[in-house]
């Protein structure tokens, strides 16, 4: 679930009445877990910008050619007061994405399973895309990928945002739901152009990029992505949960104004909740290091043959000096011109970003404990690590 508006630049922290703080009195930084300090200053300083901004806690991790950095400011758990740390655990969202456009151009590279990303979805998917001016027989895989095929995205559906990003979250935190009935939510809308006639990001499109994966090799897509990426690359910290609600391994806690706003916003500790609401669009739990190791190996050919690499970099432009190609976001920072490649994510009380040169010599992962605050202040630590003097 990553594509949500978050108006919100401050709260006051309070958790059903256990957990108090206030906007002008932000979370006080725990210690900082930091090495190389003058080459990453100006990053460290954007962590502290965030957390100051009203976030419990921020991390992140930057790889380079014998440099590895890791900078965290603020706390994990509010109620304990526990500092981030490097190795954290979180919910990565809308990363998942990379993941599962990844095996299927993999999927397009062996001819035994007979795909092309120009294949309809009506060839994998019969008759599961109809309805309401949808029709799977005119939009592709690639479509899917690229977020072309003009599929309305069911985490907009007012019925869903209630149910499970609203103040409905507590009653529903468990239910989850199926990729079809996300499918059909999807469905209920007409589309917003014509597949190729625009662009527009929808969860739907990977739900059903999912559901191919599946009818290609009989497995599921987290069984592929197991196996063709989280083993070979020793991503030890990657799971995709499925109805599992709860975060495995060393992680904080994950906090939520639920879309509530204006004075005495309360947050909520969203930890726990079944992610199949998200399924193939954003239901992977990663850390820092992992995001890192699979990136780089993305951008560096690692991962596909190089035709498929090709179409994979291949990005439509969505504006703003950004494009999008199948499953990653390239942008080029004002800051500086450099152009990095990667993907961004926001799911009930965790944002993270992922951005990597095309080199793959650079890359940095960030993540906050929350799903509020001005991204701006996202942007500003990614312009810092590429753009700082150190970079120019």
């Amino acid at each position: 679930m990553a594509t949500y508006a978050l108006p919100r630049a401050l709260v006051t922290l309070a958790l059903a009445g256990t957990i108090a703080a206030t906007a002008a009195t932000p979370v006080t930084a725990a210690p900082r877990a930091v090495s190389h300090r003058s080459a990453h200053s100006a990053t460290q300083d954007a962590l502290d910008a965030i957390t100051r901004a009203g976030t419990p806690g921020a991390l992140a991790r930057v790889d380079r050619a014998n440099d590895v950095w890791h900078g965290t400011s603020g706390v994990a758990d509010l109620r304990t007061g526990r500092a981030r740390l490097p190795q954290d655990q979180f919910r990565a969202g809308s990363l998942t994405k990379p993941f599962v456009a990844t095996v299927l151009l993999q999927l397009a590279a062996e001819p035994e399973y007979g795909l092309s990303i120009d294949d309809t979805v009506d060839k994998w998917l019969p008759g599961v895309v109809r309805g309401n001016g949808n029709d799977g027989r005119l939009i592709t895989l690639r479509q899917l990928l690229q977020h072309t095929s003009g599929l309305y995205d069911y985490i907009k559906d007012d019925g869903f945002r209630a149910k499970f990003t609203g103040m409905e979250f507590f009653a529903h935190r468990y239910d989850g739901a199926t990729p079809s009935e996300l499918v059909r939510i999807g469905l209920a809308h007409r589309p917003l152009f014509a597949p190729g006639a625009g662009w527009s990001y929808s969860n739907t499109n990977y739900i059903l990029a999912g559901l191919v994966v599946e009818s290609v090799t009989g497995n599921t897509y987290a069984t592929e992505v197991e196996r063709r990426i989280i083993t070979p690359l020793g991503l030890r910290g990657t799971t995709f949960p499925g109805t599992s609600p709860s975060v495995p391994g060393p992680h904080g806690q994950h906090y939520s104004t639920l879309y509530e706003d204006g004075p005495g916003t309360r947050v909520h500790d969203v930890t726990d909740f079944n992610p199949s609401v998200s399924g193939a669009s954003g239901e992977i739990i990663s850390t820092a290091r992992d995001l890192n190791v699979f990136m780089r190996s993305l951008v560096r050919g690692r991962l596909l043959p190089p035709a498929q690499q090709k179409e994979m970099f291949a990005g439509r432009d969505i504006g703003d000096g950004r494009s999008y190609g199948l499953g990653l976001r390239s942008q080029t920072l004002k800051a500086c011109g450099v152009k990095v490649w990667g993907h961004s994510s926001e799911i009930p009380g965790s944002l993270t970003r992922t951005a990597a040169t095309a080199d793959g010599q650079h890359v940095i992962t960030l993540n906050r404990n929350s799903d509020w605050g001005d991204h701006a202040l996202e942007q500003a630590a990614v312009e810092a690590e590429f753009c700082g003097p150190r970079h120019h």
